[in-house]
């Protein structure tokens, strides 16, 4: 992978973040902090289903897309418990171990 790619993941992960601090009236990813953190863990739990869902079918065009839903989602979920991607990544490296 990239580190263009890496590097977007990390913007994406600092445009939520914003998000959350400043709440803009327009933005889908305040609303999701206004709704609360039971609100953000339903949403990842349904992209979930979703992507499970697309998975058993041949349109990766869809799976993709409720891939990158999930994706999402989880970011927005690690940000209402102020954590990041990064935190998972620690994780990860120490099982690696």
């Amino acid at each position: 992978m990239s580190s263009n790619k890496i590097d977007f993941l990390l913007h994406l992960q600092d445009l939520i973040d914003e998000r959350r601090l400043t709440m803009p009236q327009d933005s889908y990813t305040a609303l999701l902090f206004q709704k609360g953190i039971n609100k953000i863990a339903q949403k990842v739990g349904e992209e979930a289903v979703e992507l499970i869902i697309e998975s058993i079918h041949t349109n990766n065009e869809l799976f993709l897309n409720e891939a990158a839903d999930l994706l999402y989602h989880y970011l927005v979920l690690l940000a209402a418990k102020g954590l990041r991607i990064e935190n998972v990544i620690d994780v990860l490296e120490e099982r690696h171990k």
